[in-house]
This record gives C-alpha cells, structure tokens and sequence, in this order.
C-alpha cells in the first residue's frame, strides 16, 4: 500500500457570507442526483444553451465509448458568441486581454462576435471547411483567441501548440492532426523581449504539404511566399458574414496534445456538445462565477486550463474573462495584484507553481494592492502544497476572512474539473477534495477493487461524464487503453489516497512513486513537508538505487530570495523533513538549484530529473518549459 504520511486534522472554511451566497448549495444532494439520474441532470444544464436540433438522448454509454446529446446539433461558437451579442450582453466586456508592458484591449461579446465571423470569412475563402484540422501556433492574444472561436464556427477542427515549442514537437502535431492550414504569430512576449516564432515555424513546415501558412505578424513585415497569407490582409478583405456552421453535438471541436513520458503525444478530442454543457456546468458551480464576475485563468490556449477557462465557458456563460500575455513576474513580482487591482478581479484560477513563485518573492508585493475583490482562487495542475495553500490564505485572502482556496484535480483528458473542494465543503491542506457532480471516483488497487479508507492506490474514475474526452485522434486504440488499464475503470495515471470523509489526495503520477525500503511513498509528501522549511521556496525528489533500501531519496530545492545554499542549509533541510514526516521519508541528498525543469503548464517534470540521475532517455519533453 502507499504511505499517505501527512496526517494533519487542519481545515480551512470559507467565510460565512461568502457560503452562503455560493451557486453550489448542497454538493452531495447534487452529487447523488448527477449519479442516479445522469439524463435529467446534464439535459436539464444543456437545455439552458441553444440548439439547432433537439438531441434525442442524453448519453449513450457504450463501454469504453459514450457519447453524450445524441442527435442533437449546435454550435460552440452560436452559445459563446451569438447568444450573447443578440441578446442582453451584446455590449458586455467579454475579453480583456493584457500585454506584458500593461497595454490592454477590451472586446465586447458584439466586437468579439463581429471579429471572429470576419476571421471565420477569411478561413473560408482559403477552403478551410467542416472538419478540417487547423494548427494554431500563436501567443496568447485576442487574435489566438479569435482563431480557436473562427475554427470552430466553420465546425473546423483546431489544434492548439503552445507557441514556444520547438521544432520536432510543432511538426509532429501538424503531421499526426493531417492539418492543411496553419496560423501562426511570427512573435512571442516574454520579459520584455520578442520570442522568435517564426523561425520555428519555418522550419517545422519546411517540406509539409501544407496549404496555407495565415502570419500574425507583430515585427517587420516579412516577404511572404506563395503559399504564405498575411492575418491582416486576410481581415481587411473579408466580411463579417459567416453564422456558426450546425454541428453534431459529438462533433470533434478541437484535439489538444498531451505528451508523455513513453511513446508520441496523444491527441485528446474535445467536442462541440457535452464540453461545452460539462465545462460551463463548473464554471458556475466549482469556480463559483457569477453574472458580473471578471474571471482570471492565468494560463495560455496552449493548455487545456486555457481553451476550457479562459475562451469556452466563460464566453459560453457570458461573463468578463481576463488573460495576460508575459512572465507572471516581469517587470515585477507584483503585477498579478496590480492587475487585480485594477480590473476588480473575483475568481482567479492559476497554478501550484504560481503560488509558491509568489511565496518565493514574499507578501510585500502582494500588500501594495487592493485585491479586496478576489473571493476565490482555484488551483490546479499538481498537487497544492499545504505550506503554499496555507500560505495563500493567509497573505492573499486576509487569514480567509475575504475568501477561499479552493484545490481541484483534472487533466487534458477530463476538460474540466473531477475532484475539487466547492466552496461550502471545508478544505484540507494536501487533499484535492470530493468528486464533483458527474464524476463517480475511487481510489483502487490494480485489479479495480477499492482500497481502504486511509490507504492509497491508483486513482480511478467509474464512469464518463459530457466533458470528457471521445478519442484520441487517429488511434482509438490508445483511447481504450485508458479504459482496459484497470478493470472497468478510467485510470487517470495517479497515486491518490482517501480518508474517512472521502477527500482525496493526489500524491504524484504513478511513476513518481518512491519505494524506500518497502514503503511506497508518494513524492507530494516529502515535497510539501520540505516546503515547509523557511528557506524552501520549491522542491522536487525522486527515487535513486540504493543498495540498503533500494531506494533512496534525493532532493532537488530551490530556495527562497536571500537564503544562502550550503551544507549548513543542506542539513538543516534534511533535518526539518525528518522532524516532519519520520526517517523513512528523509532525503539522503539535497542538491540546489536555480529552477526545476517543467511543463510550460507548470508542471514540475520528475522524470526529466531522474533520466538525468540515471544517464537515461527522458522520453518526449516536447512540452517542457525551458
């Protein structure tokens, strides 16, 4: 079994008032009818959105394959866009978009509406149809935006590479999608500087057999050829003419790549109908968002925190939606509040790395704004430390008297959130939470039976839900596997374990598991307890041979502004973490470090570390940060 070692009866509850007026009243009455009567519960939600023909059933659940509002037809972009510039909303903010120098453009739901028709025009006019693939490459700007949403209103097929990948990963995507068009900036923003896209497109694109190349050129204005088109021109000679293209529900709305760390990138497909449904669904009920909210995702469209939560859904609900082009610390650690400040931010959901970043350069920066307007900050991406999510309370929202911190667990794969703490359920530091309305979640051995209460396993979700994944693109194969890895189970790749009162933590990715001398031990224990040292800003540890225990533990820390590496540091670490969690769990090395190789998500990449200990392949790292 798997050593949860942190045992800790500390909760954090949110405010009275803020309870009290939260959209999710009673989750375990919601829970229970999402399960017992999946039909009326998601048919109920959808039938607040437009349709161009009614669905004819809810959910067709054919194991391992579901689809959901069979039948039915509609559009994403007829609900995120058309809905609103037709109706109430029409002159509603519907995006603010920040540059890294503070410049912004606002778009309202009409202007945004009117935009993307006029994109959505241009595509036509270069032949792009209903299921075309579309590879967007792009920074993240109003324009990337507008190319997921003009994509998508033909029933065209977007794919989405982080721009800032490199060569082999950008070509690799445009050749597994079949992609005959892409779009792409030939400049990035990052600390002050232009990141060079171009050449990397260039390059990636040298021999395909593409038709179309669209630049969004942001520098001096390149010589095109033949097959080259410039974004500007493109505009200035279309129209704003093209409605949203009817679509199955079931329709592939975009495919979004996921590497790991064997084999090629698989491409998870999305789709028009039950995402849209799923994703808005917890948009309002998890993120708690209302009608007059400004909303902040502080990621990109290269991820799926980004398509899901910073474009569909809160465009989809109609609401004010933030995002920021540039280094979350540039040109100081305290942009991200004075953007708070001043835009009245209340929900903003980011990253566990974003959190110990700001821990990293200390509550000063936070304490020159206002931030009395943000009420919720959701987290996500890997497990939130106690130490960071402690921390966030106290200096981000008041000691909780102005808000909640509210973790939550999801991936590429699952569109949306599965596990969270809503909320009206108290949180505890470490646990990710309860399923949510939808998702029917355990924590299981390798044969599918659940463990017991207190033990960890493998994380494993019972049954579909609209949100989630149909397919991976061109080889449904690798999409069963998820399905046939444990019994009757979706295997989301996990160590988890859950209490008594069914909170479930998320330990680390199975292969992150560390065996010391017979105790299976996940890797977010000892992290979270070193993260507790004063001078411990973030930390990663992997399992090393070791004659004696078969497995040692070595940490990799990156330590706080002003602490001074050394052995008299080193020891003192290793000290702290054996006070914290017991011998079994102590570092037998620390090395320092200036930073911890990621995901440009900001997940910490374990593996990478390990390889590099080991003299072994990594395996793909197309999507690694630096």
């Amino acid at each position: 079994m798997l050593e949860h070692i942190l045992t800790n009866d500390e909760v954090f509850v949110a405010p009275g008032w803020l309870k009290a007026q939260a959209n999710l009243q009673n989750l375990e009455a919601e829970h229970t009818r999402s399960i017992a009567d999946p039909d009326g519960f998601w048919g109920e939600w959808a039938a607040r959105y437009t349709w161009f023909k009614p669905w004819e059933k809810v959910v067709d659940w054919n194991y391992p394959d579901h689809r959901w509002f069979v039948g039915g037809e509609t559009n994403i972009t007829l609900n995120a866009l058309d809905r609103h510039a037709d109706g109430a909303n029409r002159n509603k903010v519907a995006l603010i978009w920040i540059a890294e120098d503070g410049s912004e453009r606002k778009l309202t739901y009409y202007e945004l509406r009117r935009l993307v028709s006029q994109l959505a025009s241009g595509l036509r006019s270069l032949g792009v149809e209903k299921g075309d693939r579309v590879v967007i490459y792009m920074p993240l700007t109003i324009e990337g935006v507008a190319s997921m949403l003009a994509c998508a209103r033909l029933g065209a097929i977007h794919s989405v590479v982080y721009a800032g990948m490199g060569v082999g990963a950008l070509r690799d995507r445009i050749i597994d999608a079949g992609a005959k068009i892409v779009i792409a900036g030939d400049i990035g923003m990052r600390r002050g500087k232009g990141v060079d896209l171009r050449s990397i497109v260039e390059q990636a694109t040298e021999d395909l057999p593409l038709r179309h190349i669209i630049w969004f050129q942001r520098g001096v204005k390149n010589e095109l050829r033949p097959r080259d088109v410039d974004f500007d021109d493109l505009m200035a000679r279309s129209k704003p003419d093209v409605d949203p293209v009817p679509v199955d529900a079931e329709h592939p709305l975009y495919i979004l790549y996921t590497s790991g760390s064997t084999g090629k990138p698989k491409g998870v497909v999305h789709v028009h109908g039950g995402y849209m449904v799923g994703t808005s669904y917890h948009l309002r009920h998890f993120y708690d968002v209302k009608d007059n909210d400004v909303f902040w995702a502080t990621s990109d469209i290269g991820w799926v925190v980004g398509h899901s939560y910073i474009v569909y859904a809160p465009l989809v609900e109609g609401v004010t939606s933030v995002f920021r082009e540039g280094a979350p610390d540039w040109p100081d650690p305290g942009v991200f509040w004075a953007c708070v400040e001043k835009y009245g931010v209340n929900v903003m959901f980011t990253a566990p790395t974003a959190v110990r970043m700001f821990m990293k350069f200390g509550p000063e920066y936070v304490n020159q704004h206002d931030i009395s307007t943000l009420r919720l900050i959701a987290v996500a991406g890997e497990p939130l430390n106690p130490e960071a999510m402690r921390w966030a309370h106290k200096h981000l929202l008041g000691d909780g008297q102005r808000g909640f911190v509210a973790d939550n667990w999801w991936q590429t794969e699952l569109g949306g959130p599965a596990i969270a703490t809503p909320i009206v359920k108290h949180a505890k530091p470490g646990a990710a939470g309860l399923p949510l309305p939808g998702v029917e979640a355990a924590v299981v051995d390798t044969d599918g039976n659940p463990v017991p209460k207190g033990k960890g396993g493998l994380l494993a979700l019972k049954r579909p839900f609209p949100h989630m994944m149909r397919t991976v693109w061109g080889s449904h194969h690798r999409y069963e596997q998820y399905w046939t890895e444990i019994p009757n189970c979706y295997a989301a790749g996990d160590v988890a374990s859950w209490d008594e009162e069914g909170y479930i933590s998320v330990l680390g990715r199975s292969d992150d598991v560390l065996n010391v001398a017979g105790h299976r031990i996940g890797t977010a224990d000892v992290e979270s307890a070193m993260i507790t040292h004063p001078a411990v800003a973030e930390s990663a540890v992997i399992g090393i041979p070791d004659p004696l225990k078969g497995e040692a533990i070595k940490a990799f820390v990156v330590l706080r502004i002003g602490a001074e590496p050394g052995d008299e540091m080193r020891q003192s670490i290793i000290d702290h973490v054996r006070r914290e969690l017991g011998p079994i769990a102590t570092p037998s090395q620390v090395a320092f470090t200036e930073k911890l190789p990621k995901t440009r998500s900001g997940k910490i990449v374990r593996r990478l570390l390990k390889a590099q200990e080991m003299g072994k392949d990594p395996g793909d790292l197309s999507t690694l940060e630096d």
